[in-house]
């Protein structure tokens, strides 16, 4: 696996989670949930079209897990895949970190990088269960038309297909969660918040990470068996 695949997958993370959680932290209160989940969508599509031809464009843990699992990803690339995409959402939580603290009253604990959470700690007081279904269901989801889109003979539309189901995910699940679907955008922001941020990230990279997983091997069952 060369260098330029995992600097593609660290970029392409890093400019997800500083465009979507920037979205959240700097401007949500100017757009709202609606524009917190259209940023998010974007950076997939602009990542997906600057460096997803080197990459592969995952940029999400539990898309290359859920690829691995089912043979269409190498299972001894995944690990540096997962590593390169957590270091690009750590990277970015940090920017993102010292743009916000620029504004005077902010605080990293009191204010957060976007952090996901339930219970006490979600938008809209849905518990751990809600949580973990629809954390599960849509990464599910996401992962099946991610490997739908690949046998596709629109693949060239990928990554624009692929961003707005992460855009339509988002504007179902923030009240939920926030928005996790992705274990490295949930883990830059709980490392530098800490507290109930790290209590909780479990969840964040469970559910996605088992909802991943199902949603490739549904996608290979239904494509093999339903013909």
């Amino acid at each position: 696996m060369g260098c330029k695949k995992l600097m593609a997958e660290m970029f392409g993370t890093f400019w997800l989670v500083l465009m979507g959680c920037g979205a959240a932290v700097i401007a949500g209160s100017a757009i709202g949930p609606h524009g917190i989940a259209m940023a998010f969508g974007l950076a997939v599509v602009t990542m997906g079209y600057a460096v997803g031809g080197i990459s592969g464009g995952h940029f999400n843990p539990a898309i290359t897990i859920g690829l691995a699992t089912v043979g269409r990803f190498s299972r001894k690339d995944a690990f540096g895949y997962v590593v390169a995409q957590v270091i690009g959402g750590i990277i970015a939580a940090w920017v993102l970190m010292h743009i916000a603290d620029g504004k005077v009253g902010y605080d990293v604990v009191k204010n957060g990088l976007g952090a996901n959470g339930f219970g006490a700690h979600s938008p809209a007081g849905y518990n751990m269960n809600a949580a973990l279904w629809a954390e599960m269901v849509m990464t599910g989801m996401l992962v099946y038309i991610v490997c739908s889109l690949e046998d596709s003979k629109a693949a060239n539309f990928a990554p624009l297909a692929i961003g707005l189901t992460v855009a339509l995910i988002h504007l179902v699940v923030i009240p939920v969660t926030g928005t996790s679907i992705n274990p490295a955008r949930s883990t830059g922001p709980a490392l530098l918040m800490g507290g109930w941020a790290m209590e909780q990230l479990w969840l964040f990279w469970v559910a996605p990470v088992v909802g991943g997983i199902v949603g490739a091997i549904l996608h290979r069952e239904i494509s093999e068996r339903c013909k």
